[in-house]
């Protein structure tokens, strides 16, 4: 039932309570107790809209892996204080493996990721490597688990 839940919601975050109980067919008052449950455990986080980058003039993705010098503790934290104050990074990941970050840039063109990369993300204290791979469109976009 839960999952149900979760789904619905994934789908529309501004589903009524009355509409997921119609769905699931429970009465909204163990659908509302549900969510309640759900976000005092921390399955849901929040609620956000989804927000059409393309529409809005960035529709270049680029993926970028990033090889720190060191992976120490102190060089890991400053690489991610800098990454979190550029706007053109919608997402970033600690990865295993031969590079030490993923992270997806969002820019309104080529000119504008190289002015990224070179005049901001290159500068960024410790960086040694840096790899990226213009995405040309995406084939899947799962707002909930198991899409």
């Amino acid at each position: 039932m839960d999952r149900q839940i979760l789904d619905l919601l994934a789908a529309d975050g501004r589903m009524s309570v009355q509409e997921i109980s119609a769905r699931v067919g429970l009465s909204p008052t163990p659908v509302a107790r549900r969510i309640r449950q759900l976000e005092a455990r921390g399955i849901l986080r929040g609620y956000a809209a989804l927000i059409d980058e393309a529409a809005l003039g960035y529709g270049f993705s680029v993926f970028v892996s990033v090889q720190l010098d060191r992976q120490v503790d102190q060089a890991l934290a400053q690489f991610e204080a800098a990454i979190r104050a550029f706007p053109e990074v919608a997402d970033c990941w600690l990865m295993t493996g031969n590079r030490d970050y993923l992270l997806r840039v969002v820019t309104r063109g080529l000119t504008d990721f190289e002015t990224f990369l070179t005049g901001r993300l290159t500068k960024v204290p410790g960086v040694s490597n840096i790899e990226s791979s213009v995405s040309l469109r995406r084939v899947k976009a799962a707002p909930r688990l198991g899409s």
